[in-house]
């Protein structure tokens, strides 16, 4: 692979900080079904990612194992060591969401065979001869990789900033989780970017993997939302309507779609550099106070 990237864009001024998984734990009993109360369609929205993150994030890490030993760069490669870490202990985090839904009358299991079909089978390794052709398709995994983890650093700041969540009475352990996992995601945000600049970087790719991603990640949200809202047994009404997203976005629930919109071209920009985008600091505020990290934190250090 080559280690000579068509376009090197530029970090911020370092906000560099040592990547370490978190051995976090939730205690589900007293989280209700729609945990934004009397929004079932703005909770069903974000409950997709319970769904999407567990696949995905085992994804991550099987295609980055495979990329280890091309990276050259003894920083950069302790910061996908720990970004491995990061999204293994994601994956199990939100995977232990799913009982806990099931339990309540809404068994997801139907739509996340879907969602392992698609990162296992559709984006999973192919019986392909060495050389040209399994580099390539492992660079476009690294750079598909790259796309979506644009999208979950843009998520990971939004929940650290939706104090719309608190205003409503959100259930404070479902918040906990999402803000840890976002806090994560915006601590180590520039890492999947900088391995793609590491192998590859070609604008091009960029361009290609952000439109398949971007695409991807519209389809199975929206099937993820409609699964839920048709599957909630408390709903008489079940059906997903763009309208209630556009509302919860005004309400501050939502991230908005203007928001949204605003990130394609921040991704497309030739001088684009995730660590412009969010902040280390104030995932590093939270990380220190969020419940289970300092639990996670004081198990380590044998504190409890």
């Amino acid at each position: 692979m080559s280690n000579t990237a068509s376009l090197r864009p530029q970090p911020a001024a370092s906000e560099h900080t040592p990547l370490k998984a978190r051995n976090v734990a939730f205690d589900w009993a007293d989280t209700p079904l729609h945990w934004i109360p009397r929004d079932p369609a703005s909770t069903h929205t974000i409950n997709v990612l319970h769904l999407l993150l567990p696949a995905g994030e085992r994804w991550f890490v099987h295609v980055y194992k495979q990329v280890l030993p091309a990276i050259r760069d003894p920083q950069l490669r302790a910061d996908v060591l720990g970004f491995i870490g990061q999204e293994a202990m994601h994956s199990q985090a939100h995977d232990d969401v799913l009982p806990h839904l099931a339990a309540q009358g809404l068994d997801p299991t139907p739509y996340t065979a879907q969602v392992d079909w698609f990162f296992e089978k559709l984006l999973g390794d192919r019986t392909l001869p060495p050389g040209r052709a399994r580099e390539w398709w492992l660079l476009e995994r690294v750079a598909l990789i790259a796309a979506i983890e644009h999208y979950t650093a843009f998520l990971g700041d939004w929940v650290l900033n939706a104090e719309a969540l608190d205003a409503r009475g959100a259930d404070p352990t479902m918040l906990d989780l999402l803000r840890w996992h976002g806090a994560e995601e915006v601590e180590h945000r520039s890492v999947a970017f900088d391995l793609f600049v590491h192998l590859d970087g070609g604008y091009r790719r960029r361009v290609r993997t952000w439109a398949t991603a971007f695409s991807a990640l519209v389809f199975l949200w929206q099937r993820g939302v409609r699964f839920f809202m048709e599957h909630d047994p408390t709903l008489l009404d079940g059906r997903a309507r763009f309208r209630e997203f556009l509302r919860g976005g005004r309400e501050g629930v939502l991230p908005t779609a203007g928001a949204m919109a605003r990130s394609i071209p921040q991704y497309l920009s030739q001088a684009y550099h995730p660590s412009r985008h969010g902040s280390t600091a104030q995932a590093a505020a939270y990380l220190a106070g969020s419940p289970a990290a300092t639990a996670a934190e004081a198990r380590t250090t044998g504190g409890a």
